[in-house]
């Protein structure tokens, strides 16, 4: 859309489903451009090469797991305003804490539903 910006958002899980989902949900949103990573490195990567300013992280992932990937997004000065959200299949506690020390900045319980997840982007205000 002429003069609407858009915002990058990276979509990061290496469960296709997972991404689909996400990805199919926020689609419909006019002000973000969507970018997927199925592994950690590749999304450090697509990171550096988009500056997202709203990040859907996966914990576990092979390659880099989130929180590695979490620790190096915060390394780079176009990444400083970005929304971190890790994704995680359990509540253990010292995997969240790891992930907050790394610089996430929320947590999303897998399963979560779509409405879950445009609430969590409302609150989120625009990235």
């Amino acid at each position: 859309m002429p003069g609407v910006e858009q915002h990058v958002v990276l979509i990061v899980d290496d469960d296709p489903f997972i991404r689909k989902l996400i990805l199919t949900t926020l689609e419909g949103v006019s002000s973000f451009d969507l970018h997927e990573a199925g592994d950690g490195q590749e999304a450090v990567e697509t990171a550096r090469r988009e500056g997202p300013r709203l990040v859907f992280l996966d914990i576990d992932m092979p390659l880099l797991d989130g929180i590695e990937a979490c620790r190096q997004m915060r390394l780079e000065p176009a990444m400083a305003g970005a929304k971190i959200v890790m994704l995680t299949a359990s509540a253990d506690d010292s995997a969240r804490a790891r992930a907050a020390q790394a610089g996430a900045d929320r947590f999303l319980t897998k399963p979560f539903s779509p409405l879950d997840l445009l609430r969590l982007v409302d609150e989120l205000g625009s990235p």
